[in-house]
């Protein structure tokens, strides 16, 4: 089993029905397998596609479609996402050079996400991975294609995994799969802990979006196994029951 068979190609809202065949030949052409079109707004059967995909066709019949980007990410364990665009957050654009090995070295369920053509990919969208990367290209016209974007990314994914050891990274990915949380797991946290800190009034809602972009950039650094993913559902459980059954102004530690 080839170190790129766990890996997602995610198309998030395509245009063109010639970029998306044109990226299931490029997939083809480097080994990579599961593509993932989210919400779109084009035929992936058309003959337009079908032309350019030429012996990836078969990657274009069994692309999994999605209506959203949390549907697409279910299951997988990393995420990076492309961006040309600087976040307001710390968290740095990288090469493909210097990211995309991480989604491969430890052969979990993970998926490399690319926007639309004509926006790419919004902060909300951004939210969903961990990781940035930014393919360097001349200042005078930087934008690249999307066909060309992943055909960029792919080439290095298959040069990455020419380099991996196989036989051990399958070995090793057993023991990461059961202790790995889930992105999925991951962003049910998210949406939980956003309820309770609304609730408890830590968070107000016209500064919740900023507010819980920084505790995802803080839990995505953390690397956090399913076991502590499920340890901090139980404290936010134990809050809501709090919340429940508690009468206000007689919360624990309360002095009046």
């Amino acid at each position: 089993m080839s170190v790129l068979s766990n890996l997602k190609i995610i198309l998030v809202e395509p245009a063109g029905a010639l970029n998306v065949g044109s990226v299931a030949r490029v997939m083809k052409n480097m080994g990579l397998q599961q593509l993932v079109l989210v919400n779109p707004h084009c035929d992936r059967d058309s003959e337009e596609a079908r032309r350019m995909a030429v012996h990836g066709v078969e990657i274009l019949e069994q692309a999994q479609l999605t209506d959203s980007l949390p549907e697409a990410l279910k299951g997988c364990h990393r995420a990076i996402a492309t961006t040309s665009r600087s976040r307001t957050l710390e968290t740095s654009l990288e090469t493909p050079q210097d990211a995309l090995p991480w989604l491969l070295e430890e052969n979990l369920t993970s998926a490399l996400i690319f926007g639309p053509e004509d926006r790419g990919l919004s902060n909300i969208e951004l939210n969903y991975a961990q990781r940035f990367v930014c393919i360097p290209s001349h200042r005078e016209y930087p934008s690249l294609n999307l066909a060309q974007a992943v055909a960029v990314c792919a080439y290095e994914l298959y040069q990455i995994s020419l380099e991996l050891g196989e036989s051990f990274l399958e070995k090793k990915a057993k023991l990461l799969e059961a202790e790995t949380a889930t992105l999925d797991a991951l962003e049910g946290y998210y949406q939980h802990l956003e309820t309770v800190l609304l609730q408890i009034g830590y968070l107000y809602p016209h500064t919740a979006a900023a507010r819980m972009e920084k505790f995802r950039s803080l839990y995505n650094r953390a690397n956090l196994s399913r076991e502590e993913v499920a340890m901090l559902r139980g404290i936010l459980r134990q809050i809501d029951w709090v919340l429940q059954v508690v009468p206000e102004g007689k919360l624990p530690g309360n002095r009046e």
